[in-house]
């Protein structure tokens, strides 16, 4: 019997084949490697765009402070935002709509978060019928206080990580702090004072009665 051997160029052809289809195909490797690169690239410029903006934001809200003392504007809302925060329970979110002013003196940023927290003192009222008068004053004058103090803590911290918290900025935020606790002060000695005496009942008035008649 004959048996037929593969001539070497027909032996030569099956064993490139054979290699061919052993290689991997480079054109799907080489577009995933593209894809990946490109990806990372994009990520790069997002995260340099990122720090850009965070750099550019930084720098204006510092330059903005030290030109025309917008700490002021800065402690005002924070402190309305916190102190939100603690009367969304009794109030709903957003009690208080503190607007901004051009007067961002001391002063006027002081009387504004005390008149704008102590002018819901009747809309808490309301919300706990039948409790001690003053027990009632003491604990929502205690609650405007813990919402001012971390408004307050919030705006100091920033402006001490931008760099700005020294001479008239810090002086004028802490006259800003003795403002507001002297203007709870005063609300709440109004709210605990005794009812003033009418004219009719004092013995003053019994005496000029009877001179007159």
């Amino acid at each position: 019997m004959t048996i037929s051997l593969p001539t070497g160029s027909a032996a030569a052809a099956t064993a490139s084949q054979s290699s061919k289809a052993a290689q991997p195909l480079p054109a799907a490797g080489a577009d995933k490697a593209k894809a990946s690169g490109d990806s990372q690239v994009k990520s790069a410029e997002a995260s340099a765009r990122s720090a850009l903006n965070v750099q550019i934001l930084q720098s204006s809200l510092e330059v903005s402070i030290q030109a025309g003392d917008k700490s002021q504007a800065l402690l005002f809302r924070s402190a309305i935002d916190k102190i939100n925060e603690a009367l969304a329970p009794d109030l709903g979110p957003d009690a208080l709509q503190g607007a901004m002013s051009q007067d961002n003196s001391p002063e006027a940023t002081a009387g504004r978060i005390v008149a704008l927290s102590t002018g819901f003192f009747d809309a808490y009222a309301a919300q706990h019928p039948g409790e001690d008068p003053e027990t009632l004053a003491r604990n929502f004058v205690d609650l405007i206080r813990g919402g001012f103090e971390k408004g307050f803590g919030e705006a100091k911290e920033l402006l001490k990580g931008l760099g700005v918290l020294s001479g008239d900025i810090e002086s004028g935020i802490m006259k800003t702090y003795d403002l507001v606790h002297k203007g709870l002060d005063d609300f709440l000695g109004a709210k605990l004072a005794p009812p003033a005496a009418s004219d009719t009942a004092s013995p003053g008035g019994d005496k000029a009665t009877a001179a007159s008649s």
